[in-house]
C-alpha cells in the first residue's frame, strides 16, 4: 500500500480542501416571457414556458 513520504503541512491540506469554494456561482438568465430570473436551459418556474410554448402549467 503507498505510503506518503512526507507530511502535508496544514495550509496545503486546507487550501486544498477550499477549493470547492472558488466555484463560479450559477449563471441566472431572465425568462422572455415574464422577466422573471431563472436557470437556462430550464423551463421558467413563475410561468412554465420554455423555448416559446407552454410547457408546465402553473397554478395560481
Amino acid at each position: 500500500m503507498a505510503v506518503p513520504k512526507r507530511k502535508k503541512s496544514r495550509a496545503r491540506t486546507r487550501h486544498r480542501k477550499a477549493q470547492w469554494m472558488r466555484t463560479t456561482p450559477p449563471t441566472v438568465s431572465t425568462c422572455p416571457r415574464c422577466k422573471d430570473a431563472m436557470r437556462p436551459h430550464t423551463v421558467c418556474g413563475s410561468c412554465g414556458f420554455y423555448a416559446g410554448r407552454q410547457v408546465v402549467e402553473i397554478e395560481d
